[in-house]
């Protein structure tokens, strides 16, 4: 089921939420303060919940992401400071809210947040934003048959829009099948996890028929390489093209974003997508993938951020 949900900071009946949050855009449009640029970061924070991981050389079980693993987060967050953070591997409510009020004590305010529900109760993706949510959609429940049986993608799709001088922009927030699996059947997940894709290539595609008109970014961490079927998939369907990644490179000119520490395998999984008609926005060279000395610290994956330049035309 999707549900269309005004939100702004966390607290306070729903009703008042809406209140706020509605007062907080109409005084924005009013005063003529729509968003001319926006940077957004797309961001794994690799278990920020509680989760079995090493700690100090120990194997730890049910144990939470280590202090300092959440200051080196903040740092990075800090050095990007982005406008919009979407970020993948977050806990329940509480998590985000713990994470709120430490990136405001490391001097990033966010005060606009929302979490998405959904088949997976560990791991969920969020959005953090410095600029209030004109509107937020939180798509739960996206069924597709998997061998046989209905499925739902795991983490769902999140997407919040924001009022812009160029119009209003989406932003889609994923996060696919991981490659564990328990089943022969199909390897890594490869087909459960391009059968997410596909569902939510389709979702887009719902929401904006014609991707050449519309502004809107799909970000996350896909779980693969851009030859994979899921990336493809994400791209186009039949002859539509839905979107293109926005090539991505750190200061070194290095495109990796997520490190395999078992198997010692660097590799690009997280991305920006923008759709034909926010492309135009996208300034070259593209977007940057961060690579701070804190960033090895903070989680097995890099941020990748892009700044959009949306100011009204001269």
């Amino acid at each position: 089921m999707t549900h269309a949900l005004y939100l702004a900071s966390p607290g306070g009946s729903t009703v008042g939420i809406r209140v706020r949050r509605a007062l907080a855009w109409a005084l924005a449009f009013g005063a003529g303060l729509l968003a001319q640029a926006l940077t957004i970061a797309t961001y794994n924070v690799e278990n920020y919940t509680i989760a079995n991981r090493m700690v100090d050389g120990v194997y730890r079980q049910a144990y939470p992401k280590p202090e300092r693993e959440r200051a080196a987060l903040a740092r990075v967050i800090g050095a990007i400071a982005p406008d919009v953070l979407a970020v993948q591997e977050m806990g329940p409510q509480p998590f985000l809210d713990e994470f709120q009020r430490e990136l405001k004590a490391a001097g990033q305010e966010y005060p606009y947040a929302v979490l998405l529900e959904a088949t997976d109760k560990d791991r969920h993706v969020a959005v953090l934003a410095k600029v209030p949510f004109k509107e937020v959609r939180r798509h739960a429940e996206l069924p597709y048959t998997y061998f046989g049986q209905t499925e739902r993608v795991r983490r769902g799709v999140l997407e919040v829009v924001f009022a812009t001088d160029q119009g209003d922009v989406s932003l889609f927030v994923l996060h696919l099948k991981s490659k564990y699996t328990e089943r022969k059947d199909d390897p890594e997940s490869a087909l459960q996890r391009a059968l997410e894709a596909e569902t939510v290539r389709d979702l887009v595609l719902t929401r904006f028929p014609d991707p050449a008109g519309a502004k809107f970014i799909v970000c996350g961490d896909w779980n693969d390489t851009r030859g994979t079927r899921p990336v493809r998939a994400l791209q186009k369907r039949g002859d539509t093209v839905i979107g293109t990644l926005v090539p991505a490179a750190d200061s070194r000119g290095e495109a990796w974003t997520h490190y395999f520490r078992r198997e010692d395998i660097y590799s690009r999984i997280d991305y920006l997508m923008v759709s034909p008609g926010l492309k135009p926005f996208v300034p070259d060279p593209g977007a940057t993938i961060y690579d701070g000395e804190p960033a090895a610290e903070a989680s097995d994956h890099r941020p990748v951020w892009v700044k959009l330049n949306l100011a009204p035309a001269q």
